[in-house]
């Protein structure tokens, strides 16, 4: 397997902790998009790079709920006098995302970002499959329009379990050149999972890099297939980040390092991004090597 011509994942602009405003809330399917006025995140934005939310009380109150939560961006845009905002995608899962989702428009929200490493981008034009697995598949769509400023023809696969599931199907058309759907029921695109249909789709796009987002099992099979078809792979993780700042050592992956020694990275400051081919996918999952 022969790399593209990559630049390293630049390291953003040191993170900035900000008091955030909610600006807008809506209710997508089965996830709560929120667009946040956090001043300066967004200038410090790349693909592949999340936000840290303190969740449970206003601001400078104590919180109780000590681990933050930590979500891709999906979104950089202007909006009006409010200048760059950043858009997040919140899928209820428990008390501290069940008090984000509710929060109304002018809440108050202590938010540190843009936190992590980014996907790298091609230097040349190379052909991109872009992979995402449910609400994970957010920050994919930055990445499709970047690629596309550099030339590249993208394909994006958007898959779920079913359609409530599907993050910005729809919109994913005008993020790329094809798009695939995958649900696991079949209610929209194709059905299974996507690991069922990923050769076939390399083969289609004749792919140079595959990019992927979504929980390990998914990422795993997004590797695999990768190497089989000869493409390189770039994986962002989600693992859980208590802290998000690399102090905890609560996100820990086991990788093989550059001398081909296994090593462990954290998923908060040494990725949430990793090499495909690096990742130990058999310790982080579990399945049988």
């Amino acid at each position: 397997m022969t790399a593209p011509t990559t630049g390293p994942a630049p390291a953003p602009l040191g993170p900035l902790h900000v008091t955030a405003t909610v600006l807008a809330s809506r209710k997508v399917g089965a996830y709560h998009h929120l667009t946040l006025v956090a001043p300066g995140v967004p200038e410090r934005f790349r693909p592949g790079t999340f936000v840290a939310l303190s969740v449970g009380d206003e601001p400078g109150a104590l919180s109780a709920r000590l681990g933050r939560r930590s979500f891709w961006i999906h979104r950089v845009r202007a909006s009006g006098g409010h200048g760059l905002t950043v858009e997040i995608v919140v899928e209820v899962v428990g008390p501290g995302t069940a008090w984000l989702a509710g929060l109304p428009v002018g809440s108050r929200v202590a938010t540190t970002g843009p936190l992590g490493r980014p996907f790298s981008l091609p230097k040349e034009a190379v052909r991109c499959v872009l992979v995402g697995s449910g609400h994970a598949a957010a920050p994919l769509f930055p990445l499709a329009e970047r690629l596309r400023e550099r030339g590249c023809a993208v394909s994006l696969v958007v898959a779920a379990p079913d359609e409530a599931h599907l993050l910005s199907a729809l919109e994913a058309r005008r993020s790329a050149r094809a798009v695939t759907v995958v649900t696991g029921d079949g209610s929209v695109g194709l059905r299974g999972a996507v690991a069922d249909h990923l050769a076939e789709i390399l083969a289609r796009a004749g792919a140079d890099v595959v990019y992927a987002a979504g929980p390990s099992p998914v990422l795993h099979a997004v590797a695999q297939a990768a190497e089989t078809h000869g493409a390189w792979s770039q994986t962002a993780l989600e693992e859980p980040l208590v802290c998000a700042t690399g102090l905890c050592h609560g996100c820990a992956v086991p990788v093989v390092g550059e001398d081909g020694a296994p090593r462990t990275a954290r998923a908060c400051v040494d990725g949430p991004v990793f090499r495909g081919d690096r990742v130990r996918w058999a310790d982080l999952t579990g399945s049988p090597r």
